[in-house]
């Protein structure tokens, strides 16, 4: 089961997520922020407030995205 690890903020709606198979790819989510939950994570102060759970990145709002669409756009890093 894929999960992620950590998370660090990058720049802009840019993330580097690692996952549990040690993989890291930088992620990101401008493209994503629409709709009624994750368009409010256009403002920049609300989309820093994220923390992990046990399986992924969750942010204050409740807004969540699935560890495998994390790992589907995301760009390896070394």
């Amino acid at each position: 089961m894929l999960r992620v690890i950590d998370i660090d903020y990058v720049r802009g709606y840019e993330l580097l997520v690692t996952f549990n198979d040690h993989t890291k790819k930088k992620v990101d989510l401008q493209p994503y922020l629409t709709g009624e939950v994750f368009g409010e994570l256009k403002d920049k102060d609300k989309f820093t407030q994220y923390a992990l759970t046990r399986v992924t990145i969750e942010w204050a709002n409740g807004a969540d995205l699935a560890p495998e669409f994390l790992y589907q756009i995301g760009i390896p890093q070394a």
